[in-house]
C-alpha cells in the first residue's frame, strides 16, 4: 500500500503540472490582460503599468513566468489578486468553506438516494418499483443543472416561503444557535436539491446495471444453488456492485465542483464559483490561477480517496498492488 500511495501521489504530481501549465498557457496567450485595462485610465501613467509589471514579474517570458508562480505555489503561496488587492490564498480560503459546504452535502445526499434506489431498482428489474426509480433517473438526467436551479428559484420566489440568494439572512448574527442552523439550512436547500437530483440520477442508473450485472453472474447463480438466503446473497451483489461506483468518486467530485460552481453563480452563493466568474471577466490571472489549482488539487484528492476506498472495499485490488 505504500508503494501504491506513493505512485499515486507521483501520478498526481504529474497532472498537477499538466493542468496548471496548460491553463496557464491558455490564459497567457488570450488578448489582454488585468494591466491593459489600466491603460484606458488616463490617471495612470504608462510608467506606473511598466512599474507594476516588474513588480508582478510580467515583463519576463512565459517559461520564467510559470515557474516563478509554481514555486510559490506548491507553498500555497498563490500570488496577489489584481482586482482585489490582497493575497489569492486568503480569497479563497473565505470562500471554498462555502463550496464544500455544498458539494459535500450534495455528494453524501446523492449517495444515501443513489445507493439503495439503485439496488432495490436492480433487484426489481422489469416491475413497477423499477419503472418508477428509472423514471426519476432519465427525468432528473435530462434537466441541465442550471435549468433545474431557475426552476426551483421561481417556485421559492414565488411562494416566499424561503430565502434567495446569498448564505444567511442580514439578521443572521441575532438568531440563536438553533435559528442559524435553520437559517443556513434554508439557504442551501435550492442549491443543494439542485445538485443532489441531478448527481443522483446518474448514479442511479449505474448502480443499476451493475447490480443487474452481478444480479445474472454465476456467482449468484451458484449461491441460489447451494440455498443461501435472499439477504446474504443481497450483502454479496451489494459488496460488488459497489467497485465499479466507489472509483467514480474522484470523477463526481469534479463534476460537483463544476456543477456548484455554476449553481453558486445563478443562486448568488458566495463560493468559489462566483469568485471565480469575477477573476475571468476582470482577467485577474494570479486569481484565475490560485482558483484551477485548488480546484485541481480537490479533484485529484477525490480520485486518491476513490482508490483507498476501492482498495478498501476489494481484497484483489490491494493484492496487485502489493504484487506490483
Amino acid at each position: 500500500m505504500l508503494w501504491f500511495l506513493a505512485y499515486r501521489f507521483f501520478q498526481a504530481f504529474i497532472t498537477l503540472l499538466g493542468v496548471t501549465f496548460l491553463s496557464f498557457l491558455i490564459i497567457k496567450l488570450a488578448p489582454g490582460d488585468y494591466l491593459d485595462q489600466l491603460k484606458l485610465n488616463p490617471q495612470i501613467s504608462p510608467e506606473t503599468i511598466e512599474a507594476l509589471k516588474r513588480q508582478y514579474g510580467l515583463d519576463q517570458n512565459l517559461f520564467v513566468q510559470y515557474v516563478r508562480w509554481l514555486k510559490s505555489a506548491l507553498l500555497f503561496d498563490l500570488g496577489q489578486s489584481f482586482q482585489y488587492h490582497a493575497p489569492v490564498s486568503d480569497l479563497i480560503r473565505e470562500r471554498i468553506g462555502n463550496t464544500l459546504l455544498l458539494t459535500v452535502s450534495s455528494t453524501i445526499l446523492s449517495w444515501l438516494l443513489a445507493v439503495p434506489l439503485g439496488l432495490i431498482s436492480g433487484l426489481k428489474e422489469g416491475t413497477l418499483t423499477d419503472r418508477l426509480i428509472r423514471s426519476y433517473s432519465y427525468v432528473f438526467m435530462s434537466f441541465p443543472s442550471f435549468f433545474l436551479a431557475f426552476i426551483f428559484l421561481v417556485l421559492v420566489s414565488k411562494t416566499g416561503y424561503l430565502p434567495v440568494g446569498g448564505v444567511h439572512s442580514p439578521d443572521f448574527e441575532k438568531l440563536s444557535l438553533l435559528g442559524k442552523a435553520l437559517d443556513l439550512l434554508a439557504h442551501m436547500l435550492v442549491p443543494v436539491l439542485t445538485l443532489t437530483l441531478v448527481s443522483s440520477a446518474g448514479l442511479i442508473r449505474l448502480m443499476r446495471s451493475s447490480v443487474i450485472e452481478i444480479k445474472n453472474s454465476p456467482m449468484v447463480v451458484m449461491l441460489k444453488a447451494k440455498g443461501v438466503s435472499d439477504r446474504t446473497i443481497t450483502k454479496h451483489i451489494l459488496k460488488n456492485a459497489m467497485n465499479p461506483f466507489t472509483t467514480l468518486i474522484g470523477y463526481e467530485i469534479a463534476g460537483l465542483l463544476s456543477g456548484a460552481a455554476l449553481i453558486e453563480i445563478i443562486v448568488g452563493w458566495p463560493g468559489l464559483g462566483t469568485l471565480m466568474l469575477d477573476a475571468v471577466l476582470s482577467q485577474d490571472l494570479f486569481l484565475v490561477m490560485g482558483g484551477l489549482y485548488i480546484g485541481t488539487i480537490m479533484l485529484l484528492v477525490g480520485n486518491l480517496l476513490a482508490d483507498l476506498l476501492l482498495a478498501l472495499i476489494d481484497p484483489r485490488v490491494r493484492e496487485k498492488e502489493v504484487l506490483r
